[in-house]
């Protein structure tokens, strides 16, 4: 390690092209935790949101009126308005209610839990209309063979709708998932010290913009080409045989 740090630090010295974060311990500690927090918010924000749609779209289908309206207002509120409003909105105006002061201190949730929220929730939206579209996707006539063989409602939605209905959404979920992803990058502006945070930091002590956004952007392009390929094989595993989803 200490001979490929001397090697990028004689590259600056002769080429100026200045990767502080491979050189110097204290660039580098920083630049891998803020890596380490965009991996959680990611997977975090992946989990929930998908938790969000596949309850989302079961509420949906219920019969009564009022969970119907709830989640359409919640769809309509979260999907037709900017993610980088809501984290805002999260942060500032949520938070704001939810600050408690105490006789020993001050309780707040961290920014790094209102980035969850507040992603998970927008795209927990998408997820939700992606699912129920795969739902009403699977055909009636294997709903009605799981009611003939005694199912119940709930038994037939985990255990017959939803399988199903995951392997027809897949290919719209990865596209949000990649869509969510890169969003996590919106973090930043509430202070969240993820990679493009800590790049800023670093850029901004070393005047190496240039050099930290090409790292910046092959990070995305790896961390999100990663997730396509894992999808893809996801997709390709779970794919009915005999059933062409692709058609």
């Amino acid at each position: 390690m200490d001979t490929i740090a001397s090697w990028f630090e004689r590259l600056y010295d002769v080429t100026g092209i200045n990767l502080s974060f491979v050189y110097d311990s204290y660039d580098r500690g920083r630049f891998l935790a803020g890596i380490q927090l965009t991996l959680e918010l990611a997977l975090t924000c992946i989990v929930l949101s998908i938790a969000i749609g596949v309850i989302g779209a079961w509420l949906q289908g219920s019969r009564f009126r009022i969970t119907n309206a709830l989640i359409r207002a919640y769809i309509a509120l979260f999907r037709n308005t900017p993610p980088i409003v809501q984290l805002f909105f999260f942060f500032f105006v949520v938070g704001g209610f939810l600050t408690i002061h105490t006789d020993s201190g001050v309780f707040r949730l961290s920014n790094f839990t209102w980035a969850v929220i507040s992603l998970s929730f927008y795209y927990g939206s998408f997820n939700i209309e992606n699912f129920r579209a795969s739902i009403e996707a699977v055909p009636d006539t294997t709903v009605q063979a799981a009611e003939a063989l005694g199912y119940r409602t709930h038994q037939i939605y985990f255990h017959i709708v939803l399988p199903l209905a995951v392997r027809f959404s897949l290919p719209s979920l990865a596209n949000n998932l990649v869509s969510l992803v890169k969003s996590t990058s919106l973090a930043y502006v509430i202070a969240v010290p993820e990679v493009l945070y800590v790049s800023s930091e670093i850029w901004s002590e070393q005047l190496n913009v240039t050099e930290m956004m090409f790292v910046v952007l092959f990070f995305y392009v790896f961390l999100v080409g990663l997730l396509v390929y894992a999808m893809h094989r996801l997709e390709a595993y779970l794919r009915i045989p005999g059933y062409n989803l692709g058609a």
